[in-house]
């Protein structure tokens, strides 16, 4: 930490996050517009869109549609991928890192191609899952666990088995070692993991473009449609309400995890 980073480097840095978030202050900007229409610069300042959106029916049950499948997406996600890395991080079987890899795909992979796998999936096995809450809850977990297995293996990764090992030697149950050793130390990155896998499925977008119907839009999705049918400035309000969500997420994990800590103790 005492080293003094180039100064090249750091305004290439500071270019970086300007670039990075300047769509973000445009969405921002152009959501409390005074004006008719969806423009940048805005024409004067005004919360008559924020008022809108909150009076919106369509956009309301959509932002909590959402918030419900990002919450449910959560709990599944969390549980998977702590099992998934626990398995990845003990096992010594052949092909674990060909497992790994086939585990974090659906990251790799375009969104676009896993949504279009997943619908093409549902329609040609015939089992009533295309276009359903159901179906759309699958996609939101296949393509959220793989930053929880991430997450939890970077824990893992830093963790001394021996102290598991020790407890087991003392006579507690795999479970009670477990619960009692393992978690505690790996909490940091469940946690971590968990809010990630809750953002990524409430910002998702492609695999709910395949996946969801007309009785359960996400916001994302009904942000889509108001696009395009109509061009006024009420998208980009629902836009500061979702991003002010995910902002509030991204405190929420850096007030529960310290992700410095967490780094350092896998170097």
């Amino acid at each position: 930490m005492g080293r003094k980073i180039p100064r090249v480097m750091l305004i290439l840095a500071i270019l970086g996050f300007i670039y990075m978030l300047a769509p973000i202050v445009v969405v921002v900007m152009a959501g409390l517009t005074a004006g008719e229409f969806l423009t940048f610069p805005p024409q004067g300042l005004s919360l008559r869109w924020v008022v809108a959106f909150l009076q919106s029916e369509s956009y309301l049950s959509a932002f909590f549609f959402s918030f419900r499948l990002a919450l449910m997406t959560m709990i599944v996600s969390t549980i998977l991928g702590t099992a998934a890395a626990l398995f990845l991080s003990r096992t010594n079987m052949i092909g674990r890192g060909a497992m790994r890899a086939f585990f974090l795909s659906p990251v790799v992979l375009p969104g676009v191609v896993v949504g279009f796998a997943l619908f093409a999936f549902y329609i040609s096995t015939g089992i009533g899952l295309s276009r359903t809450i159901w179906g759309l809850w699958i996609g939101h977990i296949l393509y959220s666990t793989p930053y929880v297995i991430g997450t939890v293996g970077a824990a893992l990764a830093a963790y001394d088995v021996s102290l598991e090992e020790a407890a087991r030697s003392l006579g507690a149950s795999p479970w009670r070692a477990f619960r009692k050793v393992t978690l505690p130390n790996i909490s940091q990155g469940i946690q971590a993991g968990s809010i990630f896998a809750f953002i990524v499925s409430f910002g998702q977008f492609e695999v709910s473009l395949f996946l969801s119907s007309p009785n359960s839009e996400p916001l994302p999705i009904a942000m889509y449609n108001s696009l395009r049918y109509q061009f006024d400035p009420s998208a980009a309000a629902a836009g500061i309400f979702a991003i002010t969500l995910v902002i509030a997420s991204v405190l929420l994990t850096n007030r529960l995890v310290n992700i410095r800590r967490l780094l350092d103790r896998r170097q």
